[in-house]
């Protein structure tokens, strides 16, 4: 899937430009392969083949956005835009 845009500024310079400067050390790696798992991924579906990322739909106000586990509190989360199989709003968060 493209991605349409990146809410997070570290992580907008990491997908644009490969510079992980704007994330934690820590985490670069495991960021790296979840974009590069979203951008290859034909079907949301696919998100459940890796169980470590903990896929799953938020609740509440948030209830179309997706998150995927990085560390403990730290979070990738997006929507899709189905229509034109986009990823959109895609950020780093802590939004426990």
């Amino acid at each position: 899937m493209k991605i349409r845009n990146v809410v997070h500024r570290g992580l907008r310079r990491f997908v644009e430009r490969d510079d992980g400067s704007g994330l934690p050390p820590s985490v670069v790696e495991k960021v790296r392969n979840i974009v590069t798992f979203l951008q290859e991924m034909d079907a949301i579906q696919e998100l459940y083949d890796i169980p470590s990322w903990k896929a799953h739909r938020l609740t509440g106000g948030r209830k179309e956005t997706w998150s995927l586990a990085v560390t403990a509190n730290w979070r990738i989360t997006f929507r899709v835009d189905d229509a034109n199989a986009e990823i959109v709003d895609l950020d780093y968060e802590d939004y426990h």
